[in-house]
Parts: C-alpha cells; structure tokens; sequence
C-alpha cells in the first residue's frame, strides 16, 4: 500500500484450494451441478472452488497460421481456454457448449467454442488463485492460458496488437462471427478483448516476473505489442474533448469505454507495479480518461457514478464496471489520490443507491429499466468497494463490500444462492422475478470465482457477506411509469424500447400545451427528490410547472458523438415532495413534454440483511443537510460522511438514533 494512503487496511489471508488435473473432456462432458441451497460455508474456509471453472476447460490444439503464434508452441502444441457456456441439463449437470450454432458436419459453431474475453478473465482467477495460495496446479493453469491469451493476438500487418475473438474447438481462429460483431473482423480495431487481453498479460506478467524470467520477458513484450495497438488507435487522441448528448466527455478510451479502459488499467498498473515503466503513460492516461467520465452529484442523477460509455450520458450498466476499482489501484500505483475522488463519490453517492434501491442491475438506461442481476455486475461492485478499501484504508468501504457481496450468498432479492462454495458453480443470472437461471457459463464462473478470491483475500468482509443470507428490509429509489398517471389528458404511445443510446422502460407519455398528468408516488417516511425522465430532440424546448415543486425547462442537447438524435435523460426537480404527500401533477406549459417516467428517490434510502443471528442496516443520505435517523438490531454503529471518513462510532443495545451528514451514510452491524 502507498505510503501516502492510511496504512489501516485489511489482512490478506492465504486460502487453500484442491488442485484438480486438466480437464480433456469432449464438448458433451457434464459436471455435477450445486446443491441446492446448502449451508454457508464458515468465514475461516476458503470460499473459492476452481472445480466447476476446470470442467470448462478445453484443449485446442491449433495449426498456426500467420500472423498467431504464442510462447513455444512448436514444443506445447495445446493450448488451453474455457468453454463459452455451461447450460443446466437433467440430472444435476451441465454441458459446455459454444456460441451461436453448432455445424455438425464440421464441429464448428457460428461463433466459437472459446473466445478472448472469456481466456484473459480465466486467466486472471488462476493468477491470483496462485499468488494468494501458492497452488501448483493454478500456476500451471494460468501460464497456459496466457500462452493461448497471445494466441489470439494479431502480431503483424496495420492491426498488430489487436484481438481475434473467437476460436473454434479445435483451435482455428473466427475472426467474423454469426451473429456479426463490431468490429468486424474482431482483429480490425479497439475491443473489449483487447481491453482484457492487457488485463490478463499485466497481471501475468507481474505474477511471473521473479518465477520464470523468460515467460515474463515474452509476456511483457505481449503486453507492449497490444499497448501499442491502444497507444496507435486509441491513445492518439489523448486530451481531446468531444461532446455527447450536450456532456463533455474523453475521446480517448477504448471504444469509447470507460468500462474496457478500465479493464485494461488493472493489467497496466498490476505491470507498472511489477517494474513495468513502459506501461506508466499509458496507464495513467487511461485511468484519467475514466476519471472524466465522472457524473451527477448526490442528489441528481447517475449519484456520482462513473459512466461506462462516452457515447451515452444517459447509460450506466453494473456489467463491467470496474472503473472505481481501476481507479483506486492506479491512484495507488501511480502515486496520485486525486485519481481515487470519482470511485470515492462513486461508492458512497451512487453504489449505496444502488444496493438500496435492489442491488447490481443491469442497466439503468437512464430509468433502472433492465432489472435482471449477473455475477458480472455483482462482482464489478465487490472488486471496486475491495480496491478501495485496500488503497484508501477506510472501513467504509470494506462495510458496503461486505453488503454487496452477501449478494452471491442469498443477499438478494431473491433470498437465491448465486455461487455455491461447495461446486465453485456461479448461476447465469437472477431475473427481476426472482428466477434464477441455473446455467453457469465461463463468465459468471469467472467472476463469482473473482468475488471468492477477494473475499478469502479479505476474511473480515467474508465473513459479514456469507453471513448476510435475506433481506429483510429495502427502502431505495423507485420508478413510477409515466403511462400509469392516475388521471391525464396527454396521449400515450409506445416507442421502439431501444434508441441506440439509451431505452425506454415502457411507453411514453406526451402532454402539450395545457394538458396535465397526476400520478401516485406513495407515501414516504422522508422527504423525496424527483426525477422526470424526459426525450428532447437537439433544440427543442418544454416548459412545465410541477405543482408544489416548481418550473422545469428543458432544451434537447447537440448529437454530438451519440448514435441518435435526442436524448432520454432525467431532470431534477428544485424542491424536494414532502413525506405526507403521496400525488404529483405537472401542467405543460410550452412544448411538449414527452415522459419516460419518474425517478423517486428518499432523502433517506434503507437496507436491511440478516441471516444467521447476523445483521447488517445500511441507511444512507440524498439529504442537503444532515439527517437523524434511527438504525435498530443493535451491535455497532459508523457514521461516514460522503468521502466515506468515520464520523462516529458507537455500541448499541436495541436502537440508536443517528445523524447522517449530507451524502454519508451509516452501517449497523451485530
């Protein structure tokens, strides 16, 4: 840890895992599936299984051909990569099985039985698997993953550095899959799989670097080769400023990615840290492109998140997002706090209204319209509560940590087992229903293992998040449709659901001029912001007046880089409804008002988890002044303001009242 960060951090523990040989199944091979709802595993036992993610495991043994090579392929001719999919099959099994469609005449499928994305994550949990437990089997593992992770590399021609996606079961590369995906060829351009594929050469070769020098001279040379794609095609433009949607954003991520850029942040400054200078200018201009990427304030919308996507102001997604995470390592690695503040505002203003208002959805585009939660988004929280945790030294955040990763452990809507310790088994996903999907592919493998692995890295956070098994209690931002008004003269219509930025979450609701709606917003135990959500085409203008709450204007903001005209975004309201009141009505005034809907959110937000004798209150402020409230169970009580510093701490026997200061939040535990 930096010396100039607080040296109050969390213990690693090491963890103890059974090493399992190679797996050289065929392609129909199935492995046992979890059990249903088994115990939590105790806090002193490893949490992370690698048994589910070896049975994906697949040999390719390529033929080469120009342009792909790897580490000694002449003398290790086999290669290693997981499966794409693990789909649920009778008899409490699974089978791996590839993208797209299977030819049987030829054994290929449409897209591939492997791909970039999923190599370079696999390869990460080996690593780390390795470095925290001292494991033979995942050093083996790792080290032939990465030599398939260069595989995919294009290493000559004006695309060198660039990624091939996809591989077929024995091996061929596919560089244009069916289903068409940009860009196409997957070699011919910034990616998501390069992204990673820095990702995984870094850490690789930081955890290689004192074991064998000569893997880590080539990894090393792997990881400048696609840097240099990064730095030819991407870093180019590094300072310029182009606008989206009226929002000045960086041109200088990778597919205008703060997510990608973010991936492949972790994999510079893990090389940076390991003696890698070459890497430094292009870490920091990276982590600095996600830093701008910061928006909103603890009031308005995205709540100080970190967007993912230059092109869309109106777009948060949990898959992928681990630019807090990037940021706090590389403002450790590279010596420079300041690049902590966003992924600081980013857990304390918008990660707790995240938990609150339902945990890890998909996406809030910008209404929390996509509703389904995966291991992927789950994970991108744990891991950047976990890296700023370990760089900033604050309780604060190793609390939420604990809070969000109860997630995988029944800390759910749900009350659903996600990864199951016993089988190292992650489920694909968990709709808004409460229906889980009982597949268990390689990312949700990967990243539920990624979530494991910090955990038993952390004991004191396991040991919260495995105890933590329902939630008893939420109270968090809510949305009300606009078409669900109670009584309005407007029209509703029901527009394409996806604008190419953003989507809209049902139908719209048009009023003109003179025309009003009213809608039910409930009753509250705090005062409330709110949020229309509102389409505007660039130049056009509404005047609205919302009755007890004010004037809104809105002007539809310039294209700029967006993929469509107009935009869907929310607009605060200037004065806050009062608890009592439990309608709201606005009159258009000039222009029209076209409505998504309304984002509700409490001055106060609540979640409750227990499980086990255990409970954790999480009360958390939108307030702009400080706040009293009442957390019960009793145990122990902080207090944190929003730059997650300790205010106060105190015991407590049944309920205490505490005073939340604006933006802070507190956490209850016993």
């Amino acid at each position: 840890m930096n010396a100039r960060w607080s040296a109050r951090g969390l213990a690693l523990a090491g963890a103890v895992a059974l090493a399992v040989p190679l797996s050289a199944a065929p392609a129909s091979a199935l492995a046992p599936a979890t059990a249903e709802a088994a115990p939590a595993a105790a806090a002193a036992a490893p949490l992370t299984n690698l048994d589910h993610l070896d049975f994906l495991l697949g040999s390719p043994t390529p033929a080469g051909v120009e342009g792909h090579t790897t580490y000694r392929l002449a003398e290790e001719p086999t290669l290693l990569a997981p499966w794409t999919y693990a789909d649920a099959r009778d008899g409490g099994t699974f089978e791996r099985i590839g993208g797209g469609a299977l030819d049987p005449a030829t054994g290929d499928w449409s897209q591939g039985a492997y791909n970039a994305d999923d190599t370079t994550r696999a390869a990460v949990v080996y690593l780390r698997h390795w470095q925290q437990t001292g494991d033979a089997d995942s050093r083996h593992k790792a080290y032939e993953l990465l030599r398939t992770v260069a595989y995919h590399q294009t290493t000559d021609g004006p695309d060198a550095g660039n990624v091939v996606l996809w591989m077929q079961p024995d091996g061929e590369l596919n560089p244009s899959a069916e289903p068409v995906e940009l860009p196409d060829p997957s070699d011919s351009g910034p990616s998501y799989w390069l992204a990673r594929t820095v990702w995984a050469l870094g850490e690789g070769y930081a955890a290689f670097a004192d074991d064998d020098p000569d893997f880590a001279a080539f990894l090393k040379d792997r990881l400048a080769l696609s840097r240099g794609a990064i730095e030819r095609d991407v870093l180019s433009k590094y300072g310029q400023y182009v606008e989206a949607d009226g929002k000045r954003v960086p041109a200088w991520l990778i597919v205008d990615g703060a997510d990608a850029s973010a991936e492949a942040v972790l994999g510079l400054a893990a090389a940076v840290r390991a003696g890698d200078d070459s890497s430094t200018t292009a870490a920091r201009q990276l982590a600095e492109g996600v830093a701008a990427m910061a928006s909103g304030t603890s009031r308005e919308w995205p709540y100080g998140a970190v967007l993912p996507w230059a092109q869309s102001p109106a777009m948060w997604h949990a898959w992928g997002s681990q630019m807090p995470a990037a940021l706090a390592v590389a403002a450790d690695v590279l010596d420079d706090p300041a690049l902590a503040d966003p992924a600081i505002a980013d857990a304390t203003g918008f990660t707790t209204t995240l938990l609150t208002a339902g945990g890890p959805d998909n996406g809030w585009y910008p209404s929390p319209t996509d509703r389904v939660q995966i291991a992927y988004g789950a994970d991108s929280r744990v891991q950047s509560l976990v890296a700023l945790a370990d760089t900033t030294g604050s309780s604060a955040f190793a609390d939420l940590a604990g809070i969000q990763a109860a997630w995988f452990f029944g800390g759910n809507h749900a009350g659903a087992r996600m990864y199951d310790p016993a089988t190292g088994v992650t489920f694909d996903g968990l709709q808004p229903d409460g229906t889980v999907n009982r597949n268990s592919g390689a990312e949700s493998t990967m990243h539920g293992l990624l979530t494991a692995l910090a955990l038993d890295a952390h004991p004191a956070i396991a040991a919260r998040a495995t105890a933590l098994t329902s939630v008893t209690d939420r109270v968090g931002l809510t949305f009300v449709q606009a078409e669900d008004a109670t009584s309005t003269d407007g029209t509703v219509s029901t527009p394409a659901s996806w604008t190419g930025e953003s989507s809209w979450s049902g139908d719209a609701l048009t009023l003109k001029s003179r025309q009003s709606a009213t809608w039910d917003i409930g009753a509250a135990d705090s005062r409330r912001w709110v949020e229309p959500v509102v389409f505007s085409q660039p130049g056009e203008q509404s005047l609205s007046r919302w009755r007890g709450n004010g004037v809104l204007k809105v002007t539809g903001p310039a294209q700029g880089i967006s993929p469509t005209p107009g935009a869907l975004l929310p607009h605060a309201l200037t004065t806050a409804v009062p608890e009592r009141r439990t309608e709201l009505t606005v009159t258009a005034q000039r222009g029209d008002l076209v409505l998504d809907g309304l984002i509700v959110r409490p001055w106060v937000s609540r979640l409750v988890l227990e499980g086990g004798g255990s409970r954790s209150e999480l009360v958390h402020s939108s307030a702009p002044s400080v706040q009293r409230t009442t957390v019960s169970g009793g145990g122990t009580v902080r207090v944190y303001d929003s730059r997650g510093a300790l205010v106060r701490t105190a015991a407590f026997d049944r309920e205490i009242t505490v005073l939340l200061p604006s933006g802070g939040f507190a956490v209850a535990e016993r």
